[in-house]
């Protein structure tokens, strides 16, 4: 009975231990022109060996392949993205990568990484190739907001004039600020305070 069970042991934590495993971050963010990396951390098999996928899914469409890589050497990419995007393996730290340049907002998606089963590596790209898919990472490329800039303020004051009954004006002006929209509050010796308010769109770069 002990010789039994201890070979159903093994045979259980063998295949535990043959699971096959891909980890990504849950998010990231990118910014248009920029260069970002994704990454996806592997167990249960040998990196250097399997070949691996890159597939995306924009937001309300459905699976897009991007490519499919074993070695620098043995590798394809779908048109689209060939000029742009550089797939990499550090079989040291079991990682797979994908190196994305020149970001444009419509490559926000989620992108899973999937490994391919060995008994499908003729039919990589057919329906009835087996893929094993990581979580997906939800990339966001958006604009980067500009940072709060302070007003400079510049006070213009008139002449005196020596007639109680002219009209004088004195200039407040504000300059080099964001966003666009300002309240000053202006005040004149004993007089009241005048609230003068400038609202505009806050506009991305």
């Amino acid at each position: 009975m002990s010789t039994i069970f201890f070979s159903l042991l093994l045979t259980f934590l063998s295949c535990v231990q043959s699971q096959i495993i891909l980890t990504q971050k849950v998010a990231e963010t990118g910014r248009p022109g920029g260069t970002l990396t994704l990454t996806c951390k592997t167990s249960g098999f040998n990196l250097g060996n399997d070949w691996m996928q890159w597939i995306r899914q924009v937001p309300g469409q459905g699976l897009e392949w991007l490519l499919e890589y074993k070695s620098s050497s043995s590798n394809n990419y779908a048109p689209g993205v060939k000029a742009r995007f550089t797939a990499s393996k550090d079989t040291s730290n079991n990682i797979f990568a994908l190196e994305m340049k020149n970001l444009k907002i419509e490559d926000t998606a989620i992108y899973y990484c999937a490994n391919t089963l060995k008994q499908d590596w003729d039919f990589i790209r057919r329906p009835t190739a087996k893929m094993i898919f990581g979580s997906g990472t939800q990339l966001t490329v958006e604009p980067r907001q500009k940072s709060i800039v302070k007003p400079k303020l510049s006070a213009f004051y008139p002449p005196k004039s020596s007639s109680k009954d002219a009209v004088q004006a004195a200039v407040c002006l504000a300059s080099d600020f964001f966003p666009k929209d300002i309240s000053l509050q202006l005040a004149f010796g004993d007089k009241p305070k005048a609230n003068v308010t400038r609202p505009s769109v806050l506009k991305p770069d």
